[in-house]
C-alpha cells in the first residue's frame, strides 16, 4: 500500500528538530531508522502530517561508559549496540536481547532509541530496559528531563514522550558482579515478534536467588515487570541440572516461576491464545532464570 501523503522534514540540528516537533505537536512523527514505523505507515495505520527525519542530527549515536551506567545514543543502531565491547562486558542482557532482534538487515538499520520509543509490547529490548530500571532522556524547546521505564511504556505503542520530545539516548545501569542475565524467546521463525519473551537479572549470594529482574514481552498492552515472580524467587535455590524436577521430585524453583503469569493481559492472536502465552511465561521465565543464574 501507499503512505498517506505527509510533510517531511529533515532537521539539521536537536534544536531545530524540537522546534519543529513543538510546532507541529501530535501530528509529527519520529522518523529514526524507520524499520517499525514505515510498515505503519505504508498500512496506514499512522497517517501523521509531517515526518521528521533525525538522521543528520548529531551528537544522538554511539555508546558511552558514564562510570555507573552505559548511555546508548538513541539513534545507535542495533547492529552498533551488539558490536559495542562496553555493552557486552557492563550491560550484557541489552546485547542478548538485541541480537534477537529480527534479521541482520534489520539490525544495520533499525535503531536502539527508536525500537524502545516505538513501544511495541511484542518488542524485544522494552522488557530488557524494565528488567534493568533504564532511564530515557528525552529533551525538548523546554530542556532535557528524565523518565524511568517504568513510567516509559504508558500503554499499546504510546510511549511517555510529549509532543515537541526527541528521545536523546538511554541510561542503562550496570548491575555489577554477583548477577547473571539471560533473554529467552519464543517466535515463529528468526525473523518474526516474540509470541513471548522474558528478560531476566538474577543475583546468586549464598546458594539461593537474592534478587531478581524480570521483564515479560508480549503478556500485555505495554511490556510487562513481572513483579509477583521476582517477589517469589527470592530466596530459592536455583535448579540443579539436569530437567530439574523431573522424575516427580519437588522444584522450588519452578514452582515459584509459575508466578510469571500473575498480573498479566497477554493479547490472544492468530499465532497464540491468552493461555497459551501464560503458559509460555511460566516456562520461558523457568529456562531464562535458570540460564542466567549459570
Amino acid at each position: 500500500m501507499i503512505p498517506a501523503a505527509f510533510d517531511y522534514i529533515r532537521p539539521a540540528s536537536l534544536d531545530e528538530a524540537c522546534r519543529v516537533l513543538g510546532d507541529a505537536g501530535d501530528e509529527a512523527k519520529i522518523l529514526a531508522g524507520g524499520q517499525s514505523l514505515l510498515p505503519l505507515l505504508r498500512l496506514r495505520l499512522a497517517y501523521p502530517a509531517a515526518l521528521v527525519d533525525l538522521g543528520r542530527v548529531p551528537g544522538l549515536r554511539g555508546v558511552e561508559d558514564r562510570g555507573d551506567h552505559v548511555f546508548i545514543g538513541a539513534l545507535t543502531t542495533h547492529d552498533e549496540v551488539l558490536r559495542s565491547a562496553v555493552v557486552r562486558e557492563h550491560v550484557p542482557l541489552v546485547a542478548l536481547a538485541t541480537a534477537t532482534v529480527a534479521d541482520p538487515a534489520v539490525r544495520h538499520r533499525g535503531t536502539f532509541g527508536g525500537s524502545l520509543a516505538h513501544a511495541d509490547p511484542a518488542g524485544d529490548l522494552p522488557a530488557v530496559a524494565l528488567a534493568l530500571d533504564c532511564v530515557f532522556v528525552a529533551r525538548s524547546g523546554e530542556g532535557e528531563r528524565e523518565i524511568p521505564a517504568a513510567e516509559f511504556f504508558v500503554d499499546y505503542l504510546e510511549p511517555a514522550l510529549h509532543p515537541g520530545e526527541v528521545l536523546l539516548g538511554v541510561r542503562v545501569p550496570k548491575l555489577g558482579a554477583g548477577w547473571g542475565f539471560h533473554y529467552e524467546k519464543f517466535h515463529r521463525t528468526a525473523q518474526a515478534w516474540a509470541v513471548v519473551g522474558v528478560a531476566a537479572a538474577v543475583r546468586v549470594e549464598g546458594g539461593s536467588l537474592e534478587e531478581a529482574r524480570i521483564g515479560l514481552t508480549n503478556m500485555g498492552p505495554a511490556p510487562v515487570r513481572a513483579r509477583a515472580v521476582e517477589t517469589a524467587l527470592r530466596g530459592v535455590a536455583p535448579a540443579p541440572g539436569g530437567n530439574g524436577g523431573a522424575g516427580g521430585s519437588r522444584d522450588p524453583l519452578r514452582d515459584a516461576c509459575g508466578e510469571a503469569a500473575e498480573g498479566t493481559a497477554p493479547p490472544a492472536d492468530l499465532h497464540a491464545g491468552q493461555d497459551y502465552r501464560r503458559h509460555l511465561a511460566r516456562v520461558l521465565t523457568y529456562r531464562a532464570v535458570r540460564a542466567a543464574s549459570a
